[in-house]
């Protein structure tokens, strides 16, 4: 059962791999456990993004590593694009990933929505997607792993999720809350709640500067930008939500950004200070 979003909601504090692409796995679970962190979402291993064919020996020593350190993996960030992807070649991808998260005892997958192929109608392009989804949460349900679409690319906004998500009715798909995405689609945090509800699954914290409806926002430390987080998390509080707070630095795909020895840390601190505000 998930505790509700409170002042002890540090507890549900993880952070991305993406902030470190320079540091190895035992690096990542030294580093969580020195800044307060409890858990991990997977996106790179030894600065690698996480793909089929990953080898036996690799995925033995994640299995290990990370509960040895007390430390969960609380997501499996995969890079599947359902809008793009071949369905049947997605439905794959998706068990492949299900079946790691299996392995390292992870409560979520996340895909991506992808950008919509030209020319199609929208409802088409939303069934194609659907599909993949609906064969294999039978699966996902059974193993106990939820699949999750992020807002992000052509699906950046809640009512675009809310879309897809009205077409696949078993609980074991939902949403995966980046924050910058919907607030740069103009969306409040009332606005998000109300149109995903009790489908939002995990929660990428991060903060940004930029004129709403641009593609590309400044990422900035937690607190310094335009993305109303305060009032996020009291949005979730408000609707019950209990589920890990993932801070995505993304020092991948922008190596201007601070190294994560700085920003992890400000991260913790900001966001201790923000939830006991809630």
């Amino acid at each position: 059962m998930r505790t509700e979003l409170g002042p002890d909601a540090t507890s549900r504090l993880a952070f991305s791999t993406l902030a470190c692409p320079g540091w190895s796995l035992e690096r990542v679970a030294e580093a969580a456990r020195e800044y307060g962190y409890r858990g991990v979402e997977l996106r790179l291993i030894d600065g690698e993004t996480i793909a089929p064919g990953m080898d036996a020996a690799q995925r033995r020593r994640v299995r290990s590593l990370l509960p040895d350190a007390g430390l969960p993996v609380v997501a499996i960030d995969s890079s599947i694009r359902l809008a793009a992807a071949d369905p049947d070649a997605a439905e794959a991808e998706m068990r492949w990933f299900l079946d790691l998260a299996t392995e390292w005892e992870s409560p979520l997958v996340r895909v991506f929505g992808g950008e919509a192929p030209a020319g199609q109608p929208r409802d088409a392009v939303l069934d194609a997607m659907a599909r993949p989804l609906n064969a294999v949460a039978p699966e996902a349900e059974r193993r106990g792993v939820a699949i999750a679409l992020e807002t992000h690319d052509a699906f950046s906004s809640a009512r675009q999720v809310a879309a897809l998500l009205s077409r696949v009715e078993s609980r074991a798909f939902g949403a995966l809350w980046d924050i910058v995405h919907t607030c740069r689609m103009g969306e409040t945090p009332e606005d998000v709640t109300g149109l995903l509800g009790d489908r939002v699954l995990h929660v990428h914290v991060k903060d940004g500067r930029g004129p709403t409806g641009a593609d590309s926002w400044e990422l900035v430390p937690l607190g310094e930008g335009d993305v109303p987080v305060a009032g996020i998390l009291r949005a979730l509080r408000a609707l019950g939500y209990g589920g890990w707070l993932t801070v995505e630095w993304e020092k991948k795909w922008h190596p201007e950004l601070a190294e994560p020895e700085i920003a992890l840390p400000q991260h913790v601190a900001a966001m201790a200070r923000l939830l006991g505000g809630t």
